[in-house]
């Protein structure tokens, strides 16, 4: 049965504009009958024409097209919106991402080109349902961090416009902050899909590259170009990503996720904060994040500063060296054909990549592998790295005085983060002194997506913060799903939580889920011989519920784990009390004739706390 939620109103439009639903209450609306998709019509209609946030709304007639194609893929689907995860909700893309049937520009007029197809991310965000309702600014050619160097106009904070929104993925930005789309696309090469969210109070999810196929994108630097996802909750950036993921032949870079690394963050949770910190003399900012880090720790976090410089030579690497001619060969043609057409600022650092030879390209690869395997092994031993998210904000007259120094102190503590090869996740963090929003941003090494997520929400959750813009409460969270990539599992014995066998499921990066009880159809034994003592669970008519453990065991880990399990236990499928399946240890019949029945007790614990009082 779906939970029901409550909406601040019937309609889609409220007393400062459209509604900031999340993709749960978008669906929730839909199943309960306080709208339909028809009403995204009207909620395009809300859109003002002149908001520099948009490049291009989508006209009524893409809109009504979409909808009889979700129509349709509804009929597939037998009527069941569950098998749509994405059903009607309402989305946009930053215009460097292809959408079948629309103008892709960069940014740049001269650039546009009639995309035939749908970008692979974009085509797999429809077929879950998801109804584009425009295509947003940025940056020229994704060249920035700050949402100003666009023709089509600067994108303003969403807070107080005198102030930057931040880039390059401005509009993506801005209309998630604004409430007017549920989540959007962005992109990130150099911070472009975090920063924004940090001067926005929304989330930023910067995945793994790889992660997301980046066929029918418009390259900024190939080898180290995300497509990232902006959302009001971490819970819908998630899900987005989840939808978007995948393996894609016809992306060379695109990886297959190889489902090893940790679900979660560990018990304790350990943090890594750089040694020394820099805010550029702005401190509201600072003020800012060491109230973060005071959240951080009264959530239970350990916080340990280390070394920052290769993080910071590595930044520097980005635009201050020949990795910046990568940005020069994505436009090579628009250099020879129309060097006007691009931004002053922006071809300003394009054309310096042109002063680099391939002598110092290869020379920059070797110091970026030395520089990534140190941050690297830095991070081992820790959940992730806390950074802010930007280390300042200016407001827009500040960038016209100074357009390249400013856009780097907004890199700082994001321009490494693809050249190492990690995965990020922004935070809204509370505001400043003046009001501004601030951000944290969480990184760890590549694949640690589901972990950085997990422990996100927890993170939003504990402070409570409206969601972008749009002074809604953050909703109720919703019961956690399965990590996608891990199989659950139930013990039952010397592998619960302080038990001698547990380190076998967290040397793995098992994550605890919770404690349970079995269907009332098992009894519980304890087997003779067993060191250390074991227990062995057996399916019987009379029996009772057993407490048991549920643990998310990686993929790619779970074999290793039955490997180690002895006979007479194996695994097998266990039913819980409340209808659910999981897999969980069982135990061989032979083995139970000799056996002491220990059902009584209702669970192992009991039953070796028995033995020492005796």
């Amino acid at each position: 049965m779906q939970e029901t939620v409550s909406f601040p109103s019937a309609s889609l439009q409220s007393a400062t504009g459209p509604c900031g639903w999340t993709i749960t209450e978008w669906l929730a609306a839909y199943r309960q009958g306080v709208t339909s998709p028809q009403s995204l019509l009207t909620l395009r209609d809300q859109f003002a024409e002149n908001d520099p946030a948009w490049i291009a709304i989508a006209t009524a007639a893409q809109i009504e097209a979409q909808l009889q194609d979700l129509s349709e893929r509804l009929e597939a689907a037998n009527g069941d919106i569950d098998k749509l995860p994405l059903y009607g909700v309402p989305f946009a893309i930053k215009d460097n991402i292809d959408a079948g049937g629309w103008m892709t520009t960069a940014a740049c007029p001269e650039f546009a080109y009639p995309a035939d197809d749908d970008a692979t991310v974009v085509q797999r965000l429809r077929a879950a349902g998801a109804i584009l309702m425009g295509k947003t600014n940025l940056d020229q050619f994704a060249t920035g961090l700050v949402g100003t160097r666009s023709p089509y106009g600067a994108v303003p904070n969403s807070f107080d416009p005198e102030y930057v929104s931040g880039g390059s993925s401005s509009g993506s930005a801005s209309v998630v902050a604004r409430g007017l789309v549920a989540f959007s696309l962005g992109t990130d090469t150099a911070g472009s899909g975090r920063v924004p969210a940090g001067f926005n109070n929304i989330v930023g999810l910067k995945p793994t590259k790889g992660r997301l196929s980046n066929s029918g994108l418009v390259p900024a630097c190939r080898t180290v170009d995300c497509i990232s996802v902006f959302a009001l909750t971490v819970d819908d950036a998630q899900c987005v990503a989840e939808v978007a993921e995948g393996f894609d032949a016809r992306d060379a870079y695109s990886r297959r996720n190889p489902h090893t690394a940790p679900l979660g963050f560990g018990q304790t949770v350990k943090l890594a904060i750089p040694d020394t910190l820099e805010f550029f003399g702005d401190e509201q900012s600072q003020a800012a994040y060491e109230q973060a880090l005071l959240n951080l720790s009264a959530m239970g976090a350990q916080i340990t500063p280390i070394d920052f410089a290769p993080f910071k030579a590595l930044a520097e690497q980005l635009y201050y060296g020949p990795w910046v001619a990568e940005r020069t060969v994505a436009l090579t043609a628009m250099l020879k054909s129309q060097p006007d057409a691009i931004n002053p600022v922006v071809r300003g650092i394009v054309e310096s990549g042109l002063g680099y030879s391939a002598c110092d390209a290869y020379n920059a690869e070797y110091l970026r592998a030395t520089l990534s395997r140190q941050i690297n092994d830095a991070l081992a031993g820790f959940d992730a790295l806390v950074v802010p998210t930007s280390a300042t904000i200016h407001t827009l007259a500040e960038m016209d005085i100074e357009p390249v120094l400013y856009n780097s102190h907004f890199g700082y503590y994001t321009n490494f983060t693809n050249l190492a090869d990690l995965s990020a996740l922004a935070l809204p963090a509370g505001f400043r002194g003046d009001g501004l929003p601030a951000g944290i941003t969480l990184i760890a090494p590549a694949w640690h997506d589901t972990a950085l997520a997990s422990f996100g929400k927890r993170w939003q959750a504990s402070l409570g913060l409206p969601m972008g813009a749009t002074g809604r409460a953050l909703p109720a969270p919703v019961q956690p799903a399965q990590p996608r990539g891990s199989v659950r599992v139930a013990v039952v014995g010397a592998h619960l939580t302080g038990m001698p066998l547990n380190f076998q499921l967290t040397s793995r990066d098992a994550v605890f889920v919770e404690q349970t009880l079995t269907d009332t159809d098992y009894r519980l034994y304890a087997l003779p011989g067993t060191v250390p003592p074991k227990p062995g669970l057996a399916k019987s008519e009379g029996g009772s519920s057993i407490i048991v453990e549920l643990w998310d065991v990686p993929l790619a880990r779970f074999g290793e784990f039955v490997a180690e399990i002895p006979a007479p236990l194996g695994i097998g499928n266990l039913t819980l009390l409340d209808g659910r399946s999981v897999k969980g240890f069982i135990c061989e019949p032979w083995a139970i004739a000799g056996a002491q029945d220990i059902t009584g007790f209702g669970g192992w614990r009991a039953y070796i706390a028995s033995l020492k009082k005796a």
